[in-house]
C-alpha cells in the first residue's frame, strides 16, 4: 500500500504536470507576473464555471472575505452574524474592520450555521450574515436569503471550502455555491479542492456596482494609475498561480466526483456503527450520500465519534501512519481574541459537543480502495475497543 497522505498534491500534479510546467515557463518568459493575461483568462473561465457575472481574483481567501465586507461599506459597530464552528479567518476579518462579530451555533447534522440561531441573533445593528459552506457542504441558502430579505441584510458566502458544490433550491433550480448571496469569497490555498501552488483567492458577485468597487479595493483603491478613489489594499493573484488554477479548473468536477466516490466508500464501511456518525448531504438528513448528491464536495470527510476518546483515536491513527485532522478543536467563542461577555455557553451546545467529537480522515482525489479499507478498519477497531 502506498503512503497515505491527508492531501496528495503530488499525485494530483502528476496528471497535469506537462500543462502546468509549460504554462509556468510561459509566464516566466512573458514576465507578465502581476495582472497578466493568465489572470484575466482564469477570471473569465471561473465566471463561466460558476455562472456568476464577476470574479475578482485576489491574494488569498482571508483577503477575499475582508474585501467583500469593505466593498459593502459595512461600518464599525455593525453586527455580522456567522458560525461559531469554523476557521478563525471568518471572524478575524470582521474584527479587523471594527465590525462586531456575532457568533451562533451550528446544525448538529450538517455542521453549517443554524437557521433558528440566526433569527434569534438579529438586532437593529445587524447588517450581514456570513454562512460558511463548511467542509464542502452547502449551507441552507434558501432560508438564509429569506431571512436576509426580510431584515434587509447582506449575505456574504464564505465558499473557501465549497467551490464546485451546487445548492438545490426549493423550486428545484440549482446554483453554484458562491453565486447565491450578495457577494462571496473563496480560497485557492493548495489543499483546497481548487488549489494553486501558493496563496490565492477570489471574490464573486452578480452586482455590477459592487464588482466595480471591489476591483478598486484590491488594487490600492485605483481604477486609473495613481488616482486613489476608494480606500484599498494590495491583494492580487499572481500570474503563475493563475496559470496553475487554469490547468486545474477543467478538472474540478472530476476532482469533486473522486472525492464524493471516496466519501461513499468511507460511509459504506462505517454503515450501521452506532458510535460513528458519518457526513450527510444537504438534501439528505439521513447520514448518507445519495448517488446524485452534488451539494457536497468533501473538502473534508469529517466523522463524529461517540462514546470514544477522540484524541486517543487521533493518536492511534497517527501511530498507524494515518494522518487525520481535528477541525476545529476550540470554538471561536472561547478563543482569547474573540471572547465576549454577551455569549452564553448554553447557546453553543452543538458546537461544544462537536469540538470534542469530530475527526477528519484523509480526503483527496488520489485515495484508493486499499487505503480506504485500511483507514476505516483502523477507525472501527479502535472505536469497538472503546
Amino acid at each position: 500500500m502506498k503512503k497515505i497522505q491527508m492531501v496528495d498534491l503530488k499525485g494530483q500534479y502528476e496528471h497535469i504536470k506537462e500543462r502546468v510546467n509549460q504554462s509556468v515557463l510561459d509566464v516566466i518568459e512573458s514576465t507578465a507576473y502581476i495582472n497578466g493575461p493568465e489572470v484575466h483568462q482564469f477570471q473569465k473561465e471561473l465566471e463561466d464555471y460558476l455562472g456568476v457575472k464577476h470574479v475578482i481574483p485576489c491574494a488569498n481567501g482571508t483577503d477575499a472575505l475582508q474585501i467583500a465586507m469593505m466593498g459593502l461599506g459595512l461600518q464599525p459597530g455593525d453586527e455580522v452574524i456567522t458560525a461559531d464552528f469554523t476557521f478563525a479567518a471568518t471572524v478575524e476579518v470582521i474584527a479587523l474592520l471594527g465590525l462586531t462579530p456575532v457568533l451562533v451555533d451550528v446544525d448538529p447534522v450538517n455542521f453549517n450555521i443554524d437557521i433558528s440561531a440566526i433569527k434569534k441573533a438579529i438586532t437593529p445593528k445587524t447588517k450581514a450574515i456570513v454562512p460558511v459552506h463548511l467542509f464542502g457542504l452547502s449551507a441552507d441558502m434558501d432560508a438564509i436569503m429569506e431571512i436576509a430579505e426580510e431584515h434587509n441584510l447582506y449575505v456574504i458566502e464564505d465558499n473557501a471550502q465549497g467551490i464546485g458544490a451546487k445548492y438545490t433550491s426549493g423550486d428545484g433550480s440549482k446554483k453554484m455555491t458562491g453565486s447565491i448571496g450578495h457577494v462571496a469569497s473563496t480560497s485557492f490555498f493548495p489543499s483546497k479542492n481548487l488549489g494553486c501552488y501558493g496563496d490565492g483567492g477570489a471574490i464573486f458577485t452578480n452586482d455590477d456596482d459592487l464588482a466595480h468597487t471591489i476591483r478598486g479595493i484590491v488594487n490600492h483603491g485605483m481604477y486609473v494609475r495613481y488616482h486613489h478613489d476608494v480606500v484599498g489594499v494590495n491583494s492580487r493573484l499572481d500570474s503563475i498561480q493563475a496559470t496553475v488554477l487554469r490547468a486545474k479548473l477543467p478538472n474540478l468536477d472530476s476532482y469533486n466526483t473522486a472525492r464524493r466516490n471516496a466519501a461513499r466508500k468511507y460511509t459504506k464501511a462505517f454503515e450501521g456503527h452506532e458510535n460513528i456518525i458519518t457526513p450527510t448531504g444537504f438534501c439528505d438528513a439521513g447520514n448518507s450520500i445519495c448517488d446524485s448528491c452534488d451539494c457536497h464536495v468533501f473538502h473534508q470527510y469529517t466523522l463524529r465519534v461517540l462514546n470514544t476518546d477522540r484524541d486517543a483515536l487521533v493518536k492511534h491513527l497517527n501511530d498507524n501512519s494515518i494522518p487525520c485532522g481535528v477541525y476545529y478543536p476550540i470554538p471561536l467563542h472561547r478563543q482569547k481574541a474573540y471572547l465576549d461577555e454577551r455569549y452564553n455557553e448554553n447557546d453553543f451546545g452543538v458546537t461544544n459537543e462537536l469540538v470534542t467529537q469530530v475527526v477528519s480522515l484523509p480526503m483527496h482525489t488520489e485515495l484508493d480502495d486499499e487505503q480506504i479499507s485500511f483507514i476505516t478498519e483502523t477507525v472501527i477497531n479502535f472505536v469497538n475497543q472503546g
